[in-house]
């Protein structure tokens, strides 16, 4: 048999791109052992999966799925998924509730600490302002 090209595969997948990815992924798993839908005929892999999918021996639905899962790090059930979405809700409502029971006069010291950033500053700047000062006397009377 001729040898097979992208040409005869392309009207099956909108891109090359996606086509030589199918066609990879699918020539690794008749590499690692998976039995091919066409005769080999003394074949490469590569080959054999180009001409499965001119052939349409697979669906592209198929391969594109093997193709994901091939990719696809994480695989969470239908449970496992549920699950998860609770328990982020769960810690979600948690904190606002730890939130919403805070006293008042923690209430007013979180927003006096909002409120009031400058504070701290207007201390810093009085202290090096005094600083400033005891240098300068000490400067004068050294000169003096």
């Amino acid at each position: 048999m001729a040898r097979i090209t992208v040409e005869d595969c392309i009207d099956k997948f909108p891109s090359r791109f996606e086509l030589v990815l199918v066609a990879s992924n699918r020539a690794r798993k008749l590499h690692s052992g998976e039995t091919p839908n066409v005769d080999k005929d003394n074949d490469k892999n590569t080959v054999i999966a180009l001409r499965e999918i001119a052939d349409e021996k697979l669906s592209i639905d198929e391969l594109k799925n093997d193709l994901i899962e091939e990719y696809q790090t994480v695989t969470l059930t239908e449970d496992e998924e549920e699950t998860d979405l609770n328990n982020d809700i769960d810690d979600t409502s948690s904190e606002e509730e730890n939130l919403l029971q805070l006293s008042q006069e923690e209430k007013d010291e979180v927003i006096g600490e909002k409120k009031n950033p400058n504070e701290e500053t207007e201390q810093i700047d009085a202290e090096m302002d005094s600083s400033i000062d005891e240098i300068s006397e000490s400067q004068e009377e050294v000169s003096d």
